[in-house]
């Protein structure tokens, strides 16, 4: 190692000797050693050359030792020698799963992340994943490496980790989603590195943006969510037409300043709707007077808003931090001309944003009136287009943060050709809906139902694939979308003679089955208070009413009560899993999925002795791409020999994901017109599938069962459990959950318990 200082450290005497039949290494390491040297001091450096001789032991490469070289000078500062050398033996780990190149990207991408990672600790998280992404995919590791940045940020490596192994776990042995996934082409991928230090997201705080803006405009708004961008550019909240569309999560935004901004973005958007919402013909509008108009129209609807609810301010304010010190940008003055107008107390130099709060004060008696926005917009952009400032169409992004994009306020059905490409540029920086991907494939354009967002396939040749649905990953804490497919399996019509038979040996549950109908029929008569005429005087009302007359007001003059017989209003749907564990058999010979076929078929004559509406669906599983969906019978047609064939033709095999099942069913109940909606599950078996652990199917299932509560659909588990030990109340509820201890039973406990849910 011609030049090097000598020295009697082993491992350095070993580096020196081999180095020095490498004339342009040599050299360079001889440089790089003299500056460590000279910053830690040459007894220090023999870990360091440790590290540098377990790459060459690999034959890392003339590339991957200059790689490792000058990330030893890089991080001289920041890294003790010994800590240099675990990078080496880390980095020679790596390159005997993916090679010299990938080494060198690693190395590179260390180095830039390196400031952001606390201690040996969480250095280490960045090679064992990186190790772990080689072992399985070491094609993937230079484009991981390339995007270290963004999937590496301070605070968030164990998330880095748990990315790679979401990657690989999604994608699986298919090497080109496992390309996407890892260059960050994938939408999954977009959602995971969205999610890394953020949150909570949409998902989370859905349900109580809903109330607030429902509190406040007394409308319940359309929420949906946003894909993650594909780009570094931040996502911002689109409005189509009453729909409200918010980013999946806010990337980097955490904890309560993420429920802020959330909260923000919904009311500022609620304001469009209720007191903005034009619709503005976009002609011969140039972007920098479409980024203007919008400027200004947020400015007017925030204005309207705060008159309304004065506390508005206090939530909004927080956000409009903008100053001089910015940077001379078009973008940072644009920000500062929204903060003026938002507070017209703030001063700024540019003579821009004192024009911009002038003619809005001006205009403050005509706030009503939407085109006002165009015009100052228009002015305030005749003013940048003179001082010859640049605007970036496609780089905009709309601050503060919890402002929208604004492409919701225009009419783009009449664009002026002169102009059509400029405008496509600032669309397509916000766009929504994704174009064509590069397999020629068109992707499709994000939308979400409740409980699965189920979207039609094409079918397959192993059965017609009728929808896709999502499907939650407990490890990875996110809701994988179009995850799992549904095939329509039309069961063989079967013989119904041992149905019969069954139906006729079990006389007395029929009977009591009967009686239960009978007494359904009839119906309790329900006590109606503060009725206008009646048979009885309601003793409440009336004392209410001399009250009120005495007190000098006019007294409700409906102080009667009546009775009247209820009214059945409910639709219900059996699902019944048929996995490989139904074809297990009983004492007398007969089987689990017999014993399933016969408590159906019970209670589907009492329902339709009942006149209930009702369907019947079985499920069987063989992976997310193939779960089984048999409608035996559906809503609209009746229960006669054709669908009792196809209950009797039903057959055990496969295994039981019965998150998709459940979502799938959810979606067919939830298009009936019915005050009442109940889904009872008929199952033997914990959810299991063969490519993905069974707590996860359980976790799915259960957020599955929460989705439809939401949806006012109540969903029931009878199961077939006689240690009473299995997953049906983590599932369905303890209240919701019915364990059969004895199979045998099955038949009178399922009819029992859809007439006790029925009188609820």
């Amino acid at each position: 190692m011609s030049g090097l200082i000598a020295c009697d450290t082993p491992e350095l005497a070993r580096l020196s000797r081999l180095m020095d039949a490498r004339e342009t290494l040599g050299t360079i390491f001889a440089q790089t050693r003299r500056r460590l040297a000279a910053r830690h001091g040459e007894p220090a450096l023999e870990p360091w050359a440790q590290g540098v001789l377990a790459m060459v032991e690999v034959n890392a490469g003339a590339s991957a030792l200059l790689g490792f070289g000058r990330a030893s000078v890089e991080l001289a500062g920041r890294l003790s020698p010994a800590a240099l050398g675990e990078t080496g033996l880390a980095a020679a780990a790596l390159c005997r799963e993916a090679g010299g190149r990938a080494t060198t990207a690693a190395l590179d991408g260390f180095v830039e992340i390196a400031p952001r990672l606390a201690g040996e600790g969480e250095r280490a998280i960045w090679w064992r994943a990186l190790l772990t992404l080689a072992q399985a995919a070491p094609e993937c590791v230079e484009a991981v490496a390339a995007q270290a940045r963004r999937l590496v940020l301070p605070g968030h490596v164990a998330e880095f980790e748990g990315f790679i192994a979401a990657g690989l776990k999604a994608a699986g042995r298919d090497r080109g989603r496992r390309r996407a996934f890892f260059a960050l082409e994938d939408a999954l991928a977009l959602g995971l590195l969205a999610r890394i230090g953020a949150g909570p997201g949409f998902a989370e705080l859905e349900a109580g943006l809903t109330r607030v803006l429902a509190a406040l405009w007394g409308t319940a708004p359309n929420l949906q969510p946003l894909p993650p961008a594909g780009g570094e550019a931040p996502r911002r909240v689109n409005i189509a037409g009453s729909v409200i569309r918010l980013p999946d999560v806010f990337p980097g935004v955490q904890g309560e300043a993420a429920r802020r901004l959330y909260l923000a973005a919904a009311l500022h958007a609620g304001a469009h709707l209720h007191v903005g919402n034009p619709r503005f013909p976009i002609r011969k509008f140039r972007p920098v007077q479409v980024a203007l108009a919008g400027l200004i129209e947020d400015a007017r609807v925030e204005t309207l808003a705060m008159a309304r609810y004065p506390g508005l301010r206090r939530l909004w304010a927080p956000f409009h931090v903008a100053t001089p010190e910015d940077g001379p940008t078009l973008a940072a003055l644009l920000a500062r001309v929204a903060r003026g107008l938002f507070d017209p107390a703030y001063e700024d130099p540019d003579a821009l944003v004192g024009k911009a709060q002038a003619l809005f004060a001006a205009a403050h008696e005509r706030l009503d009136d939407p085109a006002l926005s165009l015009g100052i917009g228009t002015r305030l952009a005749n003013d940048i287009g003179q001082r010859r400032l640049r605007f970036d169409a496609r780089g905009h992004v709309v601050e503060p943060a919890y402002r929208d994009d604004g492409l919701g306020l225009w009419d783009f059905s009449d664009i002026d050709p002169e102009v059509s490409d400029e405008i496509e540029m600032m669309v397509e920086a916000a766009r929504i809906e994704r174009r064509e991907g590069e397999d020629g494939a068109p992707d499709e354009a994000p939308s979400r139902e409740p409980a699965g967002r189920a979207r039609p396939k094409a079918a397959a040749e192993t059965g017609p694939v009728i929808a896709s649905y999502p499907e939650w990953d407990a490890q990875a804490g996110i809701e994988r979308p179009d995850w799992t497919s549904v095939r329509a399996m039309l069961p063989a019509p079967g013989d119904i003679r041992p149905l019969h038979r069954a139906l006729e040996q079990a006389g007395p549950a029929r009977a009591r089955i009967a009686r239960l109908v009978k007494a359904a029929k009839v119906g309790r008569a329900s006590r109606l208070k503060r009725q206008a005429e009646g048979h009885d005087l309601d003793i409440d009302a009336a004392i209410e009413a001399v009250i009120a007359r005495r007190a000098g007001e006019t007294p409700d003059l409906r102080v009667f009560r009546s009775t009247a017989l209820t009214q059945r209003d409910l639709a219900v749907l059996v699902l019944v899993d048929m996995s490989q564990s139904t074809r297990e058999r009983l004492a007398d010979g007969t089987s689990v999925l017999d014993v399933e076929k016969l408590a159906v078929a019970m209670l589907a004559e009492a329902l339709a002795a009942l006149g209930d509406a009702f369907a019947l669906f079985a499920f069987a599983s063989n992976g997310r791409d193939d779960v089984r969906v048999c409608e035996v019978k559906g809503f609209d047609v009746p229960y006669d020999m054709a669908a009792t064939a196809r209950l009797a033709g039903l057959t055990s095999g496969l295994s039981t994901r019965l998150g998709a099942g459940l979502r799938h069913v959810g979606a067919q109940i939830a298009r009936v017109r019915s005050f009442r909606k109940l889904v009872l599950v008929l199952t033997d078996g914990e959810p299991s599938d063969i490519d993905v652990a069974a707590p996860d199917l359980v976790e799915d299932a259960r957020r599955v069962v929460l989705q439809l509560r939401v949806q006012g659909i109540d969903t029931f588990g009878v199961t077939l459990d006689p240690g009473g030990v299995g997953s049906g109340p983590a599932i369905f509820g303890k209240a919701n959950s019915m364990p059969v201890r004895r199979i045998e039973d099955l038949p009178l406990r399922l009819s029992d318990l859809y007439f006790r849910l029925a009188r609820r």
